[in-house]
């Protein structure tokens, strides 16, 4: 069976954007690959978290996994920062990586113009997303659009490594949902969902309330046109409200425009309202239960149990190879 890896970072609330294009992708492939989903807690230190907040979404984004249809008997979850390999495999990548290579990352460019002060981490974080995905020889890993970039210089160090020390690593594809694979914010269709701004009416949070979550959708941002059709240059505010649908009923972007191709606004912003708080209703329900039952710490000792046993393996095959220790 080949193997998926994947994580998102517990740097905020999770989003409606996160579960349609990250989490709901995980659970489709995990009947059909061997599954490893990951807090990559490290990642979300790249920036400034405090730390009470940032332990409570760890363990939140857990509970969150399992409630929007990971199953820990199918699926391998553990916390990355407890996995010391990860860090470990990533200095020598660091040693196998081009400063040139990472300062044309896109996101590192973005974040970086945002900030005073850039750390290192920032700079360096997708040498260790490399790490964290050829540790495990994984075949696939589902991504956002941003991430790709990414997921192509982990496939260029693990070829570079191969090329000099022989074959070691198997080369990931990056997967990318074809719908939803970045939902944007309701208020500002130009900027993606985030999980940091709490206070954004165009984030809907996956613990929202559902009265909240209702409101956010039908004062979302649209244009003057007046007809729903998928046009996101255009037309980027209602065309994401279309994402928002089909993603969630499963649905191509015709058969929901077609449907709706005589609506108003105002009907179709309530059918998305629908959808999400539905949605949202039956993800909170199960995450109260996941997290009555006390099981999270149980799932992630056994996660870590597995994961570091199969790191320890690749990480110490690498050290073989390039020469280090004894």
């Amino acid at each position: 069976m080949k193997r998926l890896i994947s994580a998102l970072a517990p740097s905020g609330e999770l989003t409606l954007g996160n579960y349609i294009g990250g989490i709901s992708q995980f659970v489709k492939f995990q009947d059909d690959y061997e599954t490893t989903i990951f807090v990559a807690d490290l990642h979300a230190i790249t920036v400034a978290q405090d730390p009470k907040q940032l332990r409570n979404n760890i363990l939140k984004n857990v509970g969150l996994y399992i409630a929007c249809g990971l199953d820990p008997n199918k699926v391998t979850l553990f916390i990355q920062s407890e996995n010391i390999y990860h860090t470990n495999l990533s200095w020598v990548f660091e040693c196998h990586a081009y400063m040139g290579e990472l300062s044309r990352m896109t996101q590192f460019k973005d974040k970086s113009s945002k900030q005073e002060s850039v750390t290192c981490g920032l700079f360096t974080y997708p040498v260790l997303m490399a790490s964290d995905i050829l540790l495990y020889d994984a075949d696939i890993v589902p991504v956002g659009e941003d991430q790709k970039q990414h997921v192509e210089l982990t496939r260029n160090i693990a070829e570079r490594f191969n090329n000099k020390y022989g074959q070691t690593f198997v080369l990931p594809e990056p997967i990318i949902p074809k719908i939803g694979a970045r939902i944007k914010n309701l208020q500002n269709p130009n900027n993606k969902m985030s999980k940091s701004d709490l206070a954004d009416k165009g984030n809907i949070f996956l613990l929202d309330d559902l009265n909240v979550a209702r409101k956010k959708i039908m004062s979302a941002v649209t244009d003057d046109i007046g007809k729903v059709q998928f046009d996101p240059q255009t037309q980027p505010g209602i065309s994401n409200l279309i994402q928002i649908y089909a993603s969630l009923s499963n649905k191509p972007i015709t058969e929901v425009t077609d449907a709706f191709a005589n609506a108003s606004y105002g009907e179709f912003k309530k059918a998305v309202a629908d959808k999400v708080v539905a949605t949202l209703g039956d993800i909170q329900s199960k995450y109260n239960e996941v997290v009555a039952s006390g099981d999270i710490n149980q799932i992630l000792d056994r996660g870590l149990e597995k994961t570091a046993k199969i790191a320890a393996a690749k990480y110490s095959e690498v050290c073989q190879k390039i020469g280090l220790g004894r």
